[in-house]
C-alpha cells in the first residue's frame, strides 16, 4: 500500500505519454508541479502558462487551465491573466532561451512591478528544442553547437546569466530560490519551494521565482547519470543553490 501511494499519478497530471528524452528534467518538475497543486487544492483555480522550447506543449500534462504565450512571453501573458483573473492562481514554466533571452525584458519588468504571479524557471544551460545552441545560461568553456570550442567570453560570447541573482536584487520580488531535481533529496527541496511559491500567491503576498537547474542529456552528449553529475560539480558551481530573496520566511 505504502509504495501504491508513492508512485500513484498526481490528479493533475494527465495520461500523456512523455515526449521528453531520456534524462530530461522537465518530466520530474511537471510531476513535482502537479503534486503542489493538489496537496494545495486549486486545481480548479491554477492558470498555467506553457513557453516555446522543448516544454511547448506542457499543456498536455497538466489537467489544468493552461495558455499558450509567444516565445519569451510567459510574464507579460501572466501579467494579464491574473490582473483580469485575480482571484486565479496563475504560473509561468519557461526554459532559460525562451525566459533569459528573447523574455528577459518581460520577466524583469513583471518582477520589478511585484506581479502576484509564480514563474518556474527552468535552467539547462542550453536550447535543448532546437539542436543545442549556446544559451545565456551556457557555461564558460561548455561545448554547444554554436560555441564548437566551447563558451569564451574573450570571443565577445558574454557570461552566464545568474537569473536568480538579478531577480533578487529587485524591490518587489518576495521569494527567490534556486534548487535542481538531480536526486531524491533535490527534488524533495525542489516541491517545498514551488509550494511556498504557489502558497505566497494564494496569501496575496507578491511575485516569487524558482529557477531550477536541470539536465539536458541530448544536447549535453552525455547519459543521464552522466549530466546528474555535471549539474551537481560543474554547474553549482556558478550556480549556487539557495534561497536568494525571502521576505516571509515564517511562511514553509
Amino acid at each position: 500500500m505504502e509504495l501504491k501511494l508513492i508512485f500513484d499519478k498526481p490528479k493533475t497530471m494527465t495520461d500523456t505519454k512523455t515526449h521528453y528524452c531520456p534524462g530530461c528534467g522537465h518530466g520530474v518538475l511537471h510531476r513535482i508541479v502537479a503534486e503542489v497543486i493538489d496537496e494545495l487544492g486549486i486545481k480548479d483555480r491554477v492558470i498555467g502558462i506553457a513557453p516555446v522550447g522543448c516544454a511547448v506543449t506542457a499543456y498536455d500534462y497538466w489537467d489544468i487551465d493552461m495558455c499558450e504565450a509567444a516565445h519569451g512571453r510567459v510574464a507579460a501573458v501572466a501579467t494579464g491573466l491574473k490582473r483580469a483573473r485575480p482571484d486565479a492562481i496563475v504560473f509561468g514554466y519557461q526554459g532559460d532561451g525562451d525566459l533569459a533571452a528573447i523574455g528577459l525584458a518581460e520577466t524583469i519588468h513583471a518582477a520589478n512591478r511585484g506581479e502576484l504571479i509564480t514563474i518556474i524557471f527552468v535552467n539547462n544551460a542550453t536550447y535543448g528544442m532546437t539542436g543545442g545552441q549556446m544559451a545565456p545560461t551556457t557555461l564558460v568553456g561548455q561545448v554547444t553547437k554554436t560555441s564548437p570550442k566551447g563558451r569564451n567570453p574573450n570571443n565577445f560570447e558574454g557570461y552566464p546569466l545568474r537569473v536568480a541573482e538579478m531577480i533578487a536584487m529587485l524591490e518587489a520580488p518576495v521569494y527567490v530560490e534556486r534548487c535542481m531535481v538531480t536526486s531524491t533529496e533535490s527534488v524533495f527541496n525542489t516541491k517545498r519551494a514551488i509550494k511556498k511559491a504557489f502558497t505566497l500567491q494564494m496569501q496575496g503576498k507578491g511575485y516569487s521565482f524558482v529557477e531550477v537547474l536541470s539536465g539536458c542529456p541530448n544536447e549535453w552528449h552525455i547519459n543521464p547519470v552522466e549530466a546528474n553529475r555535471w549539474i551537481e560539480e560543474e554547474m553549482t558551481k556558478f550556480f549556487p543553490l539557495g534561497v536568494f530573496k525571502d521576505k516571509y520566511p515564517e511562511i514553509k
